[in-house]
């Protein structure tokens, strides 16, 4: 009876943790899946769908520009350059997302989190507060902040699907580059998912999830709208 337990437990956990609903940007099965764009096609695919490798060509596998600063979001004070399978349609299937971030001074990329990937960030110039957060292990009511205040050639790493912190606490701009395990990480800003969802949510759950009155609440939907 023991060994059947085992087995049985064994060919469950094998299966579970094999199983394509569980699996996490697959290692791809052909050496290059170049993206193509086809609004078409009758085949949905987890990415893109795969160009003919024969039709491949070094282009397919190459950006420029990342060192070109881009224009600052009005009223948010940061502008961001990233790098997809739309720009690059090589990366498809290979798992990698990246970008590259200029932060004004003093100020604050929204509160984020990225559900399907970990980012490992490096500073290429300025001074850059970053943390994140984990739910406290004892009292889930509260969490743990890990941060720290990083400089040029400094390296820091944020957890797949944890909310975290980018504040330009310099008098210049910071500039840093952000890599990504996944071809499509996925952005959730915090506050915007919040108080400009569509629909919105109703008035009655948010006064009593942050306990705010509802003059509070039309407040900060109009912010974040």
């Amino acid at each position: 009876m023991g060994m059947w337990w085992f087995i049985a437990t064994f060919a469950i956990t094998s299966f579970i943790c094999n199983s394509p609903a569980y699996a996490y940007d697959n290692n791809p099965l052909q050496d290059i899946c170049v993206a193509v764009n086809d609004s078409q096609a009758s085949v949905f695919v987890n990415g893109k769908i795969c160009k003919d490798p024969k039709l491949a060509t070094a282009n397919d596998f190459y950006f420029s520009g990342h060192n070109v600063s881009g224009d600052v979001v009005p009223g948010l004070g940061f502008v961001s350059t990233l790098v997809d399978v739309n720009k690059m349609p090589g990366l498809n299937t290979l798992g990698m997302f990246f970008g590259r971030t200029e932060l004004e001074p003093q100020r604050l990329a929204p509160l984020h989190m990225h559900p399907r990937a970990t980012e490992l960030i490096t500073v290429l110039e300025g001074a850059l507060y970053i943390g994140f957060l984990v739910p406290d292990a004892v009292n889930f009511f509260k969490s743990r902040l890990f941060s720290k205040i990083l400089n040029t050639g400094d390296v820091f790493v944020i957890p797949k699907g944890l909310i975290h912190i980018q504040y330009n606490m310099g008098n210049k701009k910071a500039t840093y580059l952000s890599f990504f395990n996944s071809q499509n990480p996925g952005f959730v800003i915090i506050a915007n998912s919040i108080f400009a969802s569509n629909p919105p949510i109703s008035d009655d759950v948010l006064a009593k999830g942050f306990q705010i009155n509802k003059t509070e609440i039309a407040v900060l939907r109009k912010k974040f709208s």
